[in-house]
């Protein structure tokens, strides 16, 4: 359970919130789901990109433990260049490339692309997300999230909260988190200041809801999804569950940066479209890096831009 410690520093129904709407994935027991899940239906995706060392695990794990819970897992190939595709297949699991979906449309870069796509693929009324990378994958991390939705049909949309190790020690992970988003959130979105992990990979929603609001295609799909779904369908509608740990291949300094400017470039996206700044430029999207190379220095500067694709729900003709 979450527990405020700065007494009026957060927003009261926030503080509700959090009392009402964070529960543990131990809340959830899977045969409490079971007698709950009537004949709701359950899709799990796995975007993927060169994760062949964890992807089979994953999905082992859920085949075998959530057997009457999930009804498909599909792994959404984001061009990889290993055989994750081969490996996650004789999982079990069901592959599609991502730019087989919906051929018609120009193809475009990022994880938003390959969840947004994977709409089209699936029939679950219920979408866990869950990244392809994670160690120690758990059961639990999919049951928690499927709790509160299974149990309150007002709840639309769950985040996953976790601790982050980082190279041996028990925190240290998540560092966009703290050092951009979480500022960006309590500085615009303060009603959202009770989520704990506001990037997490891992969150399911209802079909109805995700099929209603864009998805940016980049790194910025979370933060979006959040800020999007909360101007839908109010703080109330969303949870978090505790999954525990959650433990990936940590990504280097370089490649955090460019995943903070994709989501710095979300956010300007949000505060233009829902009226809280006037723009008076076009923000830029390259980003110039520095590394040492002998006794100066060399800049690598790369391309940081976000597209976003439209709610599924008006691509209905191309719908499974």
């Amino acid at each position: 359970m979450v527990r405020s410690t700065g007494e009026g520093l957060v927003l009261p129904e926030v503080e509700a919130w959090l009392r009402g709407r964070t529960s543990s994935a131990d809340d959830w027991p899977l045969h409490a789901l079971l007698e709950r899940k009537g004949a709701t239906t359950v899709s799990v995706v796995l975007p993927a990109r060169d994760e062949r060392a964890t992807i089979g695990t994953i999905i082992r794990v859920i085949r075998r433990e959530l057997r009457g819970l999930v009804d498909e897992v599909v792994v959404i190939d984001s061009r990889s260049s290993d055989d994750t595709a081969a490996v996650a297949a004789r999982a079990g699991a069901a592959v599609h490339a991502q730019d087989e979906i919906l051929p018609e449309l120009k193809p475009l870069d990022g994880k938003g692309e390959a969840l947004w796509k994977s709409l089209a693929v699936t029939s679950g009324e219920l979408v866990v997300f869950v990244d392809s990378d994670l160690r120690d994958f758990r059961a639990s991390m999919v049951t928690g999230l499927l709790g509160p939705l299974l149990d309150d049909p007002s709840v639309v949309y769950v985040k996953g909260c976790y601790d982050r190790p980082l190279l041996g020690a028990p925190t240290g992970g998540g560092r966009v988190t703290e050092l951009v988003a979480r500022p960006l959130i309590n500085l615009h979105w303060p009603q959202l200041a009770g989520f704990v992990q506001p990037l997490a990979g891992e969150y399911a929603g209802r079909r109805s809801a995700l099929e209603r609001v864009p998805f940016i295609t980049g790194y910025g799909v979370e933060i979006g999804l959040l800020i999007d779904l909360l101007e839908m369908a109010g703080l109330d509608a969303l949870a978090q569950v505790d999954l525990g740990s959650r433990e990936h291949s940590p990504q280097s300094t370089e490649a955090l940066g460019a995943m903070a400017g994709q989501i710095m470039l979300a956010v300007w996206s949000r505060l233009e479209r829902q009226g809280k700044m006037i723009p008076l430029h076009e923000p830029s999207a390259r980003l110039s890096q520095f590394s040492r190379a002998g006794n100066g220095h060399k800049v690598t500067t790369r391309d940081v831009s976000i597209a976003e694709r439209p709610p599924m729900i008006t691509m209905a003709g191309n719908l499974r």
